[in-house]
């Protein structure tokens, strides 16, 4: 009895087989068929392959929710060579809400400010790659997912020691700031506390010694990440007048980085730039100096690098595979079908009944007419 169930059940299996087996002795080849299968097997192994390079690819993704998080601070990093000596400027940053953030982050180094014909070329690598920025925005997401080993925006070190004089102060630093909107600035004299505000004492420093004329090596928000470009990285702004603001207004927008690289907090900022020269008499008033006005926004941004899952790569193939396979197929039996046709009508073409030798002679077709004596049988 199990042997008979066993047998029914494999019976019944069979029966349900969707790929029967053909015997080897039924199946004709032809060169044909060899030549559409060597086509095809060409096409399925260059699409295999290419679908092997989209499988390895990433994209970014961006989400935007509400950032509720005011509570904690936001570090600025800045970099920036301003074209006088170090005990004539003073920097310092005063928030919205009248707070005078303490700038002992930020450190005084005198130094040069033109800069040696190495340092020049990669100025000028870094203004190029700033350009393509603006015109290709596509661009980030690669330094997103590069993040290269070392800041590229630092500034390399002079290939030899200087012998002219130190004219200029690279100030250079991280502080640690309120997320509201707040104002760094450097200007004339060293800045002191004050109940009332913030002052800078300037009545000791000659007005012919001003001069503004300054390059921002690096300037960003939140955590430092290397390889990332920012907007200001590499500006520089040259100016004859002593009486000479430049103001940038900046948008500041929390960003969180997930890729297979880093995992950071930081932060991204479009920026408009202004400058124009104090003159009272005409009704421009100010004070000289370099001011960068900055504003968080209410939305953060998280940035992830996302993959194509296997699953899915693995169904890619498959389509490719069996979509090559069918399409082939149906190829060969068009072709073969028509090729048919096509023979059979030059056949059929090509036969003609035959015509009398002679003029006047008719062919009989029909079948010969009994003879007399087998008909009188």
């Amino acid at each position: 009895m199990r042997r008979l169930s066993k047998k029914k059940a494999l019976s019944l299996v069979k029966e349900l087989d969707a790929f029967p087996k053909i015997p080897e002795s039924y199946v004709e080849t032809t060169a044909t068929g060899g030549t559409v299968s060597l086509i095809a097997f060409t096409a399925m192994a260059l699409l295999v392959f290419f679908e092997f390079f989209v499988y390895r690819e990433t994209w970014m993704k961006y989400d935007y929710e509400v950032d509720k998080d005011f509570s904690s601070k936001m570090r600025i990093n800045i970099d920036i060579t301003v074209a006088m000596k170090c005990q004539h400027v003073g920097a310092d940053i005063l928030d919205l809400a009248e707070t005078m953030i303490t700038s002992n982050g930020l450190r005084y180094e005198p130094v040069i400010f033109e800069l040696s014909p190495q340092q020049r070329l990669w100025h000028r690598t870094l203004l190029l790659v700033q350009n393509n920025l603006r015109e290709e925005h596509a661009l980030q997401e690669v330094l997103y997912k590069s993040v290269l080993k070392g800041s590229p925006t630092a500034l390399t070190p002079r290939e030899h020691n200087p012998t002219e004089p130190l004219s200029a102060c690279r100030i250079h630093g991280h502080v640690y700031v309120n997320k509201v909107a707040g104002n760094f600035h450097v200007t004339v004299g060293k800045p002191i506390h004050h109940p009332r505000g913030h002052a800078h004492i300037a009545a000791f420093v000659s007005h012919d010694t001003y001069n503004f004329s300054h390059r921002i090596d690096h300037l960003s928000f939140g955590e430092e990440i290397p390889g990332i470009i920012n907007p200001l990285d590499g500006t520089e702004k040259i100016t004859d007048n002593n009486n000479h603001m430049f103001q940038y207004f900046i948008t500041v927008v929390p960003t969180k980085l997930h890729t297979s690289k880093v995992s950071a907090d930081t932060h991204q900022f479009s920026v408009t730039e202004r400058e124009r020269v104090i003159n009272h008499a005409a009704g421009s008033h100010g004070v000289s100096g370099i001011f960068v006005k900055y504003d968080t926004s209410s939305l953060m941004v998280t940035v992830s690098e996302q993959h194509m899952p296997l699953w899915q790569f693995l169904v890619r193939l498959c389509g490719i595979i069996g979509g090559i396979f069918s399409t082939t197929g149906m190829l060969h039996g068009l072709v073969g079908f028509c090729f048919d046709v096509i023979g059979c009508r030059l056949k059929l073409g090509s036969y003609r009944p035959r015509e009398a030798p002679y003029p006047g002679c008719q062919i009989n077709n029909h079948a010969p007419l009994l003879s007399d004596d087998t008909a009188s049988e």
